[in-house]
């Protein structure tokens, strides 16, 4: 394909102050998380959220069908792992048990990127 003939994309953005922030549903926790969906792509599944945990909030164990990403932004992300602050991305893998959430003082906004559509099981430990 020649140059010439390469269309221009039509770009999604979203300016600073403008998403619109959400609230996730998580009964088996009884409480509800802070997102801003961001970009979502009906062919593959794959989206992009800003979120935010609450200062005490933990995803207790639990797998996913899909991997994903969390980007800190601000706060720090508590996983089962070790802690992780402001400019630190984590990856998880899809299928394997993990937990995440924030401190007990502080929330942490975070980019939570999927790679295809995003279901959770919550479960028992690590060992179960």
């Amino acid at each position: 394909m020649s140059e010439a003939k390469v269309p221009v994309v039509d770009i999604q953005a979203i300016p600073k102050g403008e998403g619109e922030w959400i609230k996730i549903p998580i009964p088996e926790l009884e409480t509800e998380l802070d997102a801003m969906p961001l970009i979502d792509d009906p062919d593959t599944g794959m989206s992009v959220m800003k979120m935010t945990y609450r200062a005490g909030h933990t995803t207790t164990w639990h797998t996913h069908p899909c991997a994903h990403g969390m980007y800190v932004l601000e706060g720090t992300l508590v996983t089962h792992q070790g802690s992780f602050g402001p400019g630190s991305f984590v990856w998880f893998p899809e299928g394997g048990k993990m937990q995440h959430g924030a401190t007990p003082e502080e929330d942490v906004t975070f980019l939570f990127i999927l790679n295809k559509p995003f279901g959770i099981n919550f479960c028992e430990g690590p060992k179960a």
